[in-house]
C-alpha cells in the first residue's frame, strides 16, 4: 500500500457511528478493527469476522492510528 493511499479508505461522517472514523463509508469503525487485533485475532481472522473488509482496510486502520499518534510534543 502506498504511504498515503490509506487515507482514501478512512471516512468520517458526523451522521454515521457518532462521527468516528470508519472504513470506506461502512459501519465498521477503525476502533472495531483495533479491538479485534488487540484481542489476539490475526488479520485473516478479522476478515472472517468482518467479511466486507479487505487486508488493505486493516492496514489503513493501523496507519490511520499511527498517523494520529505521531505528532510532535512541545515541551516548555
Amino acid at each position: 500500500m502506498d504511504i498515503n493511499s490509506w487515507k482514501g479508505r478512512i471516512t468520517v461522517n458526523p451522521h454515521q457511528c457518532g462521527g468516528r472514523p470508519c472504513i470506506r463509508g461502512m459501519r465498521i469503525r477503525v476502533v472495531d478493527i483495533l479491538d479485534l487485533l488487540a484481542s489476539g485475532l490475526t488479520q485473516d481472522q478479522v476478515i472472517e469476522e468482518l467479511p466486507d473488509l479487505e487486508k488493505e482496510d486493516i492496514e489503513a486502520a493501523l496507519r490511520y492510528v499511527s498517523h494520529k499518534f505521531d505528532h510532535p510534543v512541545l515541551a516548555a
